[in-house]
This record gives C-alpha cells, sequence and structure tokens, in this order.
C-alpha cells in the first residue's frame, strides 16, 4: 500500500511509492507521455504519465483530467535535478476526485479587476500562494523575535470608544446603546500592558476609514505593536533595526524559493542588517530642497518624498525629530528642542514607504494633560490613560509595523492588494 504524503516531503520518499492529493495546475502531452503539473498547496510537482506503463484506464482518466481538476495520484518519488522542486514523480494510478469545467482563471492574462473578483481562486495561482507563504514566514519571525527577547503578546480589544490618534477616519458602529469605533491602533492598550508586563506586544487587526486609492493603502490591515516600559528613544530604534533585519533574513533563509518564484532580487534583501542610517527631519527637508521639492518645514512627507529619500540608501532609514505639529498627541517632545518629538519613521528602500512608525510617549502627566487640551481631547474619556502617569510613571516608548507593506516591501509586489488573503480596499469588498 503506497505512503500518502504532501510533496513539500516527497524529498523523504525518493524510491517509494506514495499517494498525494492534489489539483491539476496544469498539463501538457508529447505523444505517448502525459505532463501533470500537480499542486497540492504545499508545492508543485510534475507527474508522469507513461502510456506503456500504465493501464488503459490510468492513461484515459489523465487525459481527461482539466485545470484545477481534484484526484489521488499514486507513483514513485524519483530526483529530477532540472525540476523546481528537484523530484518528480513516475505515475502508477489515478484516482479522479472531481472534474472542473471552464475554470474562471486560465493561463492567459487577466485584468486586475478580474482577478480581485475571482480572488479566491487567484489565491491558488503559483506567484500568489507564494506571496501568502512568506506572509506566514514573516508572521513567525516577528512573533519568534519578540518572544525570544522578553515580550509578551497581549491582545488589545478591536472596539474602542475612542480614537488612538485623535482622528475622525473611523469606522463608527453601536455598542448597545454606546457609540463604539473599530480599532486603528491597539497602542494606547498596549502602554497600559506595558505598565503590567514590561515588555509587551500585540499582533492582529485594524481598521482606517480613509478614503486613499494609493496602491500602499488598505482599509482592514494588520499591525505589529510592542511597547516597552524603561525604554528611550535611542533604545528604541535599536530594537526595530534588529527586530527588521531578524525578519527579513528569516525569510531569505526559508522562503527562498518562494522569493525566486515571484523573481524578486534575494540580494537586495540579503544587504538588510542592522544597524540602518538615520536622517532627522530637518536634513530630510534640507535633501528634498535640493532636489528640487516645494515642502516647507512643517509639513508631513508624502510617497515621493519618501522615495525621494529611500533612493540613497540600500536599507531602511531611519528619519528622527519630526515636527510635533504633525505628529500625534502622546509622543514625548525632545527636551532640548520641544517643537519636535522624540519619535521616528522607517522608511523601506526600493519606494515601498514607511513601514515602521515609533516615538518615546510623553511620561509626564502634566505635560499630557496640556496635550489634550490642545487636541480638543476629552478628559473623561481617556482618564484610564492619564492613569497610567499618575500611578508609577517611567519613560517607555513602542512603535506600529504595518504587516502589508512589510510584505509589499520584501516580495517587490507593486500593490499591497497582493499581501493579504482578502484585502480591503475602497471600493472592494467582495469576495
Amino acid at each position: 500500500m503506497a505512503t500518502k504524503s504532501v510533496i513539500r516531503n516527497v524529498n523523504q520518499h525518493v524510491g517509494e511509492t506514495v499517494t498525494i492529493g492534489a489539483w491539476i495546475n496544469n498539463k501538457r502531452s508529447s505523444g505517448k507521455i502525459q505532463f501533470l503539473q500537480l499542486r497540492d498547496g504545499s508545492g508543485y510537482i510534475q507527474g508522469v504519465v507513461v502510456k506503456s506503463e500504465v493501464s488503459e484506464q490510468v492513461w484515459e482518466d489523465a487525459k481527461s483530467l482539466t485545470q484545477e481538476s481534484s484526484l489521488y495520484v499514486t507513483g514513485v518519488i524519483r530526483e529530477e535535478p532540472r525540476s523546481q522542486s528537484g523530484y518528480e514523480m513516475t505515475v502508477t494510478g489515478i484516482e479522479i476526485i472531481h472534474l472542473t469545467e471552464n475554470y474562471p482563471i486560465t493561463p492567459k492574462e487577466h485584468g486586475v479587476d478580474y482577478l480581485m473578483d475571482h480572488r479566491h481562486l487567484w489565491l491558488r495561482t503559483q506567484k500568489q500562494r507564494a506571496i501568502m507563504v512568506i506572509r506566514a514566514e514573516i508572521i513567525r519571525a516577528v512573533q519568534e523575535y519578540f518572544d525570544t527577547n522578553g515580550f509578551t503578546l497581549v491582545d488589545p480589544p478591536i472596539l474602542t470608544p475612542t480614537s488612538a490618534e485623535g482622528t475622525t477616519n473611523l469606522f463608527h458602529t453601536k455598542y448597545f446603546d454606546e457609540d463604539a469605533y473599530l480599532t486603528q491602533s491597539g497602542q494606547l492598550y498596549m502602554e497600559a500592558a506595558a505598565m503590567a508586563l514590561g515588555k509587551v506586544y500585540s499582533f492582529g487587526p485594524t481598521f482606517r476609514a480613509e478614503k486613499s486609492k494609493t496602491r500602499r493603502h488598505l482599509i482592514e490591515f494588520w499591525m505589529i505593536e510592542p511597547e516597552m516600559a524603561f525604554t528611550d528613544h535611542e533604545e528604541s530604534l535599536q530594537v526595530q533595526e534588529q527586530f527588521i533585519s531578524h525578519v527579513v533574513q528569516s525569510v531569505v533563509k526559508n522562503c527562498r524559493q518562494e522569493l525566486e518564484t515571484i523573481g524578486r532580487d534575494i540580494s537586495k534583501l540579503e544587504a538588510i542588517q542592522a544597524p540602518f542610517p538615520r536622517i532627522t527631519y530637518d536634513e530630510a527637508i534640507e535633501f528634498l530642497h535640493a532636489q528640487d521639492f516645494d515642502i516647507p518645514w512643517g509639513e508631513d512627507f508624502g510617497a515621493p518624498h519618501e522615495t525621494a529619500i529611500a533612493e540613497k540608501y540600500d536599507k531602511p532609514v531611519f528619519i528622527t525629530h519630526y515636527p510635533a505639529g504633525i505628529k500625534a498627541f502622546y509622543m514625548k517632545p525632545d527636551p532640548n528642542r520641544p517643537e519636535v518629538v522624540l519619535c521616528a519613521d522607517m522608511i523601506a528602500p526600493e519606494g515601498y514607504g514607511e513601514i515602521i512608525g515609533g516615538s518615546q510617549r510623553i511620561d509626564d502627566p502634566q505635560l499630557l494633560e496640556e496635550r489634550f487640551k490642545e487636541h480638543d481631547l476629552s478628559m473623561e474619556t481617556y482618564q484610564w490613560y492619564m492613569d497610567l502617569r499618575k500611578y508609577g510613571t517611567v519613560p517607555h516608548s513602542g512603535f506600529g509595523l504595518g504587516l502589508e507593506r512589510t510584505v509589499a516591501w520584501i516580495c517587490g509586489l507593486d500593490h499591497v492588494r497582493e499581501t493579504i488573503p482578502f484585502p480591503r480596499t475602497l471600493y472592494r469588498m467582495y469576495p
């Protein structure tokens, strides 16, 4: 009786007969030989059906197979250096589960809207599978880094009574008789958790009701948000660059085949090693002026500005010390220059923009109260957040990593819509 296996593990069964549950990715014929391109979710392998070596029934079953038909295929695994996987199957038996008719996504070119309408099927293609595998490895490496560096995973709420950053770009709902919002960040809750557990991180979905259609924006996306007690701005930057280096090198090590499948230049990823370059907001403005950008001091950077800055470097670059007026109310001012704050955005190379935003948080209760007034925030609503400064306040810092932008950068994708299984964009909530 044949051993049941998956394609990923065929290297353990060379010379043995195995059975694999699979789908037909593609098929071609050369007279008395049929070549079945098989996939099972774990990988791809070619099954070779030789007419003179199988029964007439197996041969006819192989001929009847169509794209995305499902089957159990039995055969002998052998090494094949010319194949992508390094292995091939000599087919001896076929049990058809389902013959597919008129599969909508064929090897021909399809438009993006068509593919997005069929996202549930588009995920089956080799490139999209590779992206999802890389996404999963990024998530694994993120958790590995924090779990082995003294951080505790904490889950903040998704339904909140207020925004984290004082913006109105929130999805409103009713919490019985009260107003509630889908979270745009778990940061404030993570600060509370850090005061209990020291170093914490969250990983979960966030929502931004921004009517943006750029290639960098999604309505629903995932964030990793660490917070660290007794940690200043400089220490936080060191954590960020070590963290990103770990994640990128884990993908290079564990997903090389997937990176090759999507055509990524792996040498660019291999260069991502801490430390990362840093420039101040002032230096960035000066550089942009020299590049003929008309941007006044005090204005935030857009995609063209970030791209121009990133082009100077082959690693992510920190832009630090932004003006207080364009940053969130909770960011700590620089003691030596209060008009700027102790913060940094990490800009990915190759035009992928900001992937991390972070800062040292205000720990002075009086200053935080002043910020509430300046931003017209309700003291009653944020009283619990003030309590963190009233009862054992300490210097603390944190940051947020946008998962989908990070996947887009590491994979070298043109648009974030391919970085998440079922993207939610301005005009799309199907499927």
